[in-house]
This record gives C-alpha cells, sequence and structure tokens, in this order.
C-alpha cells in the first residue's frame, strides 16, 4: 500500500526500528525492493535521486514505483532523495511521490533553513512533508573530515525554522563505498534525538559495519538510506549473468532477485522483518 513519508516513519518511532530506504534506477531494481519488503513483511521506502527527475528518467520509473507499491501487501512510500531545486521537487510532487527529502547542506544554515521552509510550506499544499539535512554528508570521494558533525543546537533550531518531519545529520557516514569502514558518531545520534521531534535519518549506509547500524538504530536512527550497494547487488549479477541468454527479461531475473536478496539482509539488519504486520 502506498503511504506518506509522515506515516511510515511514525510505524518506525513507535516500534523503535529504522525504516530502509532503497535506492530504485530502474524497473528491475524497484521490482527486488518491494518483493523483499513483501517477503520480509517490512514497510520501505523507496527513493529516487533527484537527477532522475531533472533528466527526464523519473517520468518512465515512477509509474512503475507508484503502481508497485500500490498493490504491495506493506506499506511502501515513494520519496525524492536529495533533492536539489524547485524543478526536481515540484516533477516529484507532480509523479506521485508521497516524500520529499531536500538537500541544501552544503549552503549556509541560514540560507539551508530558508530555502528548506519554502519546500516544506509548497509540499504541505499536496499533503506531502519533508526530509532536510543539515550537516553536509558528502561522497567517499571527498576529502571531507569525519570529525566534522550537526550540532544539536543547530538541529534543534533548523528543525524549529523548516518544519521538516525528518532530518539527516552528519555522523561520519559518506555517500558511496568506503576505502575503510566509517566510524558513526553514536552519541551524537543520540543527543539529537532525544532534542528534537523529527525522525533523525542515517546516509551513506551502504558499507557501515553492522555493530555501528545497530548502535545508531539504537541511538535514535529512524531511517537508514542504502544507494550503491543497491547498484553493486544489481550489477554483480548482471555481470555474471551468461551473454547467451539474450531475452532481457530472463537476463534479468537473476539481478532482480540479487537485489530482493539484498534489500532482505538490510531489512534484517534494521529490525524491519515482521513491522508491517
Amino acid at each position: 500500500m502506498l503511504v506518506k513519508f509522515k506515516d511510515i516513519l511514525a510505524i518506525a518511532e513507535s516500534k523503535s526500528f529504522a525504516i530502509p530506504a532503497f535506492n530504485a534506477y530502474n524497473m528491475e531494481t524497484a521490482m527486488g525492493i518491494i518483493h523483499a519488503a513483501e517477503e520480509a513483511k517490512s514497510p520501505v521506502i523507496i527513493q529516487a535521486y533527484s537527477r532522475l527527475f531533472e533528466y527526464g528518467t523519473a517520468f518512465y520509473l515512477a509509474p512503475t514505483i507508484l503502481k508497485g507499491a500500490e498493490e504491495a501487501k506493506v506499506p511502501v512510500c515513494f520519496h525524492l532523495d536529495h533533492g536539489t531545486g524547485l524543478v526536481p521537487v515540484m516533477r516529484a510532487l507532480r509523479y506521485g511521490c508521497t516524500g520529499i527529502m531536500f538537500d541544501r547542506s552544503s549552503l549556509s544554515f541560514e540560507e539551508n533553513a530558508a530555502q528548506t521552509r519554502q519546500v516544506v510550506d509548497l509540499c504541505a499544499a499536496c499533503g506531502v512533508t519533508v526530509e532536510g539535512e543539515l550537516g553536509h554528508i558528502g561522497t567517499t570521494k571527498e576529502e571531507v573530515s569525519e570529525f566534522v558533525y550537526t550540532e544539536v543546537d543547530d538541529a534543534v533550531k533548523f528543525v524549529e525554522q523548516t518544519g521538516v518531519v525528518a532530518l539527516a545529520i552528519a555522523v561520519g557516514t559518506a555517500h558511496g563505498r568506503y576505502k575503510k569502514a566509517p566510524q558513526v558518531n553514536i552519541s551524537r545520534i543520540a543527543e539529537i534525538h532525544k532534542a528534537i521531534p523529527a525522525a533523525v535519518v542515517l546516509h551513506g549506509g551502504s558499507g557501515i559495519p553492522d555493530d555501528q547500524v545497530r548502535d545508531a538504530i539504537a541511538a535514535g536512527i529512524r531511517k537508514v538510506n542504502f544507494g550503491t550497494d543497491v547498484c553493486y547487488s544489481f550489477l554483480d549479477k548482471v555481470f555474471e549473468t551468461s551473454r547467451e541468454i539474450f531475452a532481457v527479461d530472463i537476463f534479468m531475473r537473476d539481478a532482480i532477485n540479487a537485489v530482493r536478496d539484498f534489500a532482505v539482509s538490510k531489512i534484517q539488519l534494521l529490525g524491519a522483518e515482521g513491522k508491517a504486520e
């Protein structure tokens, strides 16, 4: 069933686990994610990056995700990931997203808050709630100090000024594949979770050691993003599949199943298995 962002976060908070948020890039990755959610009886967020809405891919992908979400036996939220401006936000709303993530974390606090507030008000007119980001979560290719964390007082002010229902924070993670395992600041997660009414979000979930993920959830993380490892689970199986199989639908079966198996493993890690019941 297709559900709103705020409602799926409420499930996580009430049961003290984290919603797995997987990025989908094509029909096959979306299928694998939904199959995993139904198999594990887990609520799930299916996300699509801002660039898919900017460059036209989401025009084709969004109807597939929406139909799959509507027919799914578990709660599914369709979410814009790292919205970069009003154009992808507007397209995401038009294409049926039930959650919006807007990211202006590279700007000053004041500019980030002001632009995020504008998007929160815009989305509110459509009954859609927003995730913001405070403390820039870079990529593993960037030279970003792992000791630059989101400040608790700043998180409080940001949520108050913007009205976001979820906040992605900088606690030592990054987007992409890590060259060495990160060290997540668990105590900062706990401090921010205690201080704000919004759900606390962990980006850069691909490659974080399992024990740190569990500790982060115990400290208050209620949504964890996985993008890079979705790609690898899909592509690794594609590259293994025999080129003698030329019927594309048959060729893709094992890749869909690989995404499903990956997603199930993360659903279990986040404590989300069975939480849709």
